[in-house]
């Protein structure tokens, strides 16, 4: 099975995370954070006392504030910067104060606390409790197609273990699974019956992996996606031509446009490997993409997951989203694996060539349930 440990500077996922809502099965009901900081009053953070720090914050607002005096609770002041952005419709912010991060989210003009870290306070981070794990889905819909009705060609599941761990796994699309409907067909076709939940439980259903919620993503918000973060800087590690009429993309340190890297996430036909090659590609563009977010800091988070709201379908609540991407900050590098679940190929009843996951990847489907490869 095709498998790599990444050693990379650092690691942060802001380009996986929305919005949405209503009840899930117990199973895949996600774990990820409330707050459980309790938010004061307005009256609370204009009347400053021993116990209410003041508030100097740049970026940030009198209700920002009172979200910030709950947190720092005894101190007589803090000092931060906030930057805001927003996910599905609702407010998300990240406030830095020293090595501090607290992640708020906004309703109306108040703010609550999602989760963060302080050092300053030896306080334990809030991130969620145990692994987590979110599944990317690259749709097949061209330019000015709708998701709906369209395949899931391009199935990552992202996963962190909480405590310092991570991994990426491709996941072929001529995989055998159980659609939303009961039947059997190759897995991509889940999105096309069931949208992105009916691909988060056929994802399930073959890996036994519980999954918090995910991301899709057409051709044309893809390629908006990469050109607004001013593209993805990419060591390729062997010349290529890519799909869709993009040309040639040459060995060693790249900087891909959207166009390009959409080629790249593509292109399979001129790989030795084919469609485990391109699942390949495409967990190093991730990767390649939360690398270059985790340099510009956790403040950029915001902004990051306003550009993939734009352009991407989720179910992923603005809480979940947020201390998603936030966490991938906190990850160790030597500890992220990545791996695409590999096959023998078979046939179905009705002759369809099909991949049949092997052993080894049943393996891994198993130890990347503690979220770590």
């Amino acid at each position: 099975m095709p498998s790599s440990r990444l050693v990379v500077p650092a690691l942060v996922l802001a380009l996986v995370v929305g919005a949405c809502s209503g009840e899930e099965p117990e199973t895949l009901r996600s774990t990820g954070p409330t707050a459980s900081i309790p938010a004061p009053t307005q009256e609370t953070a204009s009347t400053p006392t021993a116990d209410v720090p003041s508030v100097t914050l740049e970026g940030g607002d009198r209700a920002m504030d009172a979200a910030l005096q709950s947190v720092y609770a005894g101190r007589p002041s803090v000092e931060g910067s906030a930057t805001v952005g927003s996910w599905k419709g609702q407010k998300v912010a990240v406030v830095t104060s020293g090595d501090d991060a607290t992640l708020l989210v906004g309703a109306g003009s108040a703010w609550s606390v999602a989760g963060g870290w302080w050092p300053s306070l030896s306080r334990p981070a809030q991130l969620g409790r145990g692994p987590r794990h979110v599944l990317v889905i690259g749709s097949d819909a061209r330019v000015g197609e709708p998701l709906e009705g369209t395949r899931g060609d391009t199935l990552q599941l992202v996963g962190m273990d909480g405590a310092g761990g991570a991994g990426v796994m491709g996941l072929p699309r001529d995989i055998w699974a159980q659609m939303p409907d009961g039947g059997h067909a190759k897995i991509n076709a889940a999105f096309a019956f069931g949208g992105g939940k009916g691909q988060q439980d056929a994802v399930t259903g073959v890996t036994g992996i519980p999954i918090e919620g995910y991301v899709a993503v057409g051709f044309e918000g893809f390629e908006k996606i990469v050109d607004e973060a001013g593209g993805i800087p990419i060591t390729v590690p062997k010349a290529l031509r890519a799909a869709g009429g993009v040309g040639m993309i040459g060995a060693g340190a790249q900087l891909l446009t959207g166009a390009q890297a959409l080629g790249y996430a593509r292109e399979r036909k001129t790989l030795p490997d084919g469609d485990f090659g391109r699942s390949r590609h495409q967990g190093d563009l991730i990767l390649a993409a939360a690398v270059k977010a985790r340099l510009q800091g956790v403040s950029s988070v915001p902004r990051h997951l306003t550009t993939v709201s734009r352009y991407a379908d989720s179910n992923l609540t603005a809480a979940q989203a947020l201390t998603w991407a936030a966490a991938f900050h906190r990850v160790d590098p030597t500890k992220v694996g990545r791996t695409v679940a590999t096959g023998g190929f078979g046939w179905s009843r009705d002759r369809q060539s099909i991949v049949i996951p092997s052993a080894q990847s049943r393996a891994a489907f198993v130890r990347f349930r503690s979220g770590r490869l």
